[in-house]
């Protein structure tokens, strides 16, 4: 079945999609920007550009992060930042379901063929 990929375009140009919301989920996993950013392929400056870009959107903190010491560094999600990606991943869950039909109905109709 096709894959489905939801952008969500705000009305002031901001926008939340799939990769902003998977670095959130990973520096939820990891406890670390820079881990987070190595698992997407991506230099830790373009992660932390993207997690300010989104705290810019929601006007409030996404991530707290704590430097190094005794306990180390790190990073984590606050409450909203948490509520951010569970609601994208919610919106995106209930759009596939209800699409399911119709993407099957197009795939149908493609040649099933990569161009080359």
């Amino acid at each position: 079945m096709p894959r489905l990929t939801i952008r969500i375009d705000f009305d002031n140009g901001d926008q939340l999609g799939p990769g902003k919301v998977r670095l959130l989920e990973l520096v939820a996993e990891t406890g670390s920007i820079r881990k987070a950013a190595a698992q997407m392929k991506m230099s830790y400056r373009k992660a932390w550009l993207l997690l300010q870009a989104l705290e810019n959107t929601f006007q409030e903190s996404l991530i707290v992060t704590a430097t190094g010491g005794r306990a180390g560094g790190g990073a984590r999600l606050t409450p909203l930042g948490a509520r951010i990606a569970a609601l994208y991943r919610g919106i995106e869950a209930k759009t596939l379901k209800g699409s399911s039909t119709d993407l099957r109905t197009l795939e149908k109709h493609t040649s099933h063929k990569r161009l080359r």
